[in-house]
């Protein structure tokens, strides 16, 4: 019968305090988030119910209202229009639907570029869809194809508000930077450039019917500001 050895008991600690060691090393790696991971990736239903662009939450009390907390966020003359708003609709709130409004236009914006009809319909009205689904069109027929980049949005405020019935409209004046390119079929380059950015300024206007379930604002109009 072999003769069994036994290791001394100093070795069996230090082995202990190694294993522990070992373990608290790969927690510190593997059990925090270093922001770097990959999210895991979304379908299109999925991604639109992760992403609250302009649906009304409620407001939490921050000893003040809405109007009076926007710092900027309101252009002069649209605050008695915003208060009307906001006493037809008590979870409007200026700096929430502001956030969710430059969300909306970089969607609607990258939605037009790559020619995506489905999102498009889902984030506007009929006729501002069908304004859209027109140039696309067009631009199908002519073979090219938009290689455009929202840089920033420099500047986002409410211009004007309104309240009628139940129908609420909020235009606001977005300027930003845009880097524009239309390529042909083949890749080339029949316009613009992606190392110069372009200052735009449009007025987008955003309507909803507070009466309804459906807590999404729409698209309903788009123009060049003065």
């Amino acid at each position: 019968m072999p003769k069994r050895v036994f290791a001394p008991v100093y070795v069996i600690v230090i082995l202990a305090l190694i294993a522990g060691f070992l373990a608290l090393r790969l927690y510190s790696v593997l059990g925090k988030r270093t922001g770097h991971e990959q999210e895991p990736a979304l379908r299109p239903a999925e991604e639109r119910a992760k992403v609250t662009v302009l649906q009304p939450r409620p407001v939490p009390d921050m000893g003040g209202d809405s109007v009076r907390l926007s710092d900027g966020l309101l252009a002069p003359g649209a605050e008695n229009g915003v208060r009307a708003l906001i006493s037809a609709d008590r979870n409007f709130d200026v700096p929430q639907f502001v956030d969710g409004a430059k969300s909306a236009y970089k969607m609607v914006l990258e939605a037009f570029w790559r020619g995506d009809r489905d999102e498009l319909a889902w984030l506007c009205d009929s006729d501002v869809f069908a304004s859209f689904q027109e140039a696309i069109t067009a631009r199908e027929a002519e073979g090219h194809v938009l290689d455009n980049r929202l840089v920033r949005i420099e500047k986002a405020q409410i211009v004007e508000a309104s309240i009628q019935g139940g129908n609420a409209e909020v235009a606001l004046r977005f300027e930003a930077d845009i880097a524009a390119v239309t390529r042909d079929k083949d890749g080339n380059v029949v316009a613009g450039s992606l190392t110069d950015a372009v200052g735009t300024n449009d007025i987008w206007t955003f309507t909803r019917d507070i009466r309804s379930a459906d807590p999404n604002w729409k698209l309903s109009e788009t123009d060049e500001a003065a």
